[in-house]
């Protein structure tokens, strides 16, 4: 229960405040995804944030014979409530994701998408008002290039500068707004939040003070130890 509190609380504030707590908690790279963006409903702008248990989902290689192959479209098992994470193979041109299945998250309820690569129909999306946080946009589509070959399994986070992964699990509470996007592990929950709430605190005497007039240096000195 008192995870969940948690949770629901640290969902107030933004992937910088919670990326530099779990930074504190010592979590790999604060859980944050360098390199991952948001598309949609604007490109990275406003206040559209989206904060929910992580629906992952593994894409490999099309021409992969050896990974299972589900026998359910991945989308048609998205929880009510939940960000779709989804990892794709690195290097490729195509997108994973497009309109139709943002249109399908949607109406099972998804609050968000992040891929770990390529999307398309963006203008979709934004009409659809469906938040989209990814790498790139791609105009070809996955098929003959990739494939799901699981969902709901650990995925692994890599980027050209977090050499070591961040892996993310299902049911990870993923944070993402215009700065960027971080997974938070629940049962580092309730520490996280402790230290969040102090430094918005610290952040708020600190603000104060420079509006005041006062020097960065001196401020940062006495409230930011």
């Amino acid at each position: 229960m008192a995870q969940q509190s948690a949770l629901k609380a640290i969902g107030r504030f933004a992937s910088c405040d919670v990326a530099d707590a779990l930074v504190k908690l010592g979590h790999p790279y604060g859980g944050y995804m360098h390199g991952i963006r948001m598309f949609s409903p604007v490109a990275q702008g406003g206040d559209t944030k989206i904060f929910g248990p992580a629906y992952t989902v593994l894409m490999v290689d099309a021409a992969d014979k050896s990974s299972p192959t589900p026998s359910s479209h991945f989308v048609d098992n998205i929880p009510d409530g939940s960000v779709v994470m989804i990892s794709q193979p690195r290097s490729l041109f195509t997108a994973c994701w497009g309109g139709l299945m943002a249109t399908r998250a949607q109406k099972l309820g998804a609050k968000g998408i992040v891929i770990d690569g390529n999307f398309r129909d963006i203008n979709e999306h934004r009409e659809l008002g469906m938040p989209m946080f990814a790498r790139a946009i791609a105009a070809s589509g996955s098929a003959s290039f990739t494939r799901s070959a699981a969902f709901n399994v650990p995925i692994h986070f890599t980027s050209e500068t977090q050499l070591r992964p961040l892996t993310i699990k299902p049911g990870d509470y993923i944070l993402a707004d215009a700065d960027g996007v971080v997974a938070v592990p629940p049962e580092k929950a309730e520490e996280c939040l402790k230290l969040v709430e102090e430094r918005a605190r610290i952040d708020e005497q600190t603000l104060a003070a420079l509006k005041a007039g006062e020097p960065m240096g001196p401020v940062i000195a006495r409230l930011r130890k």
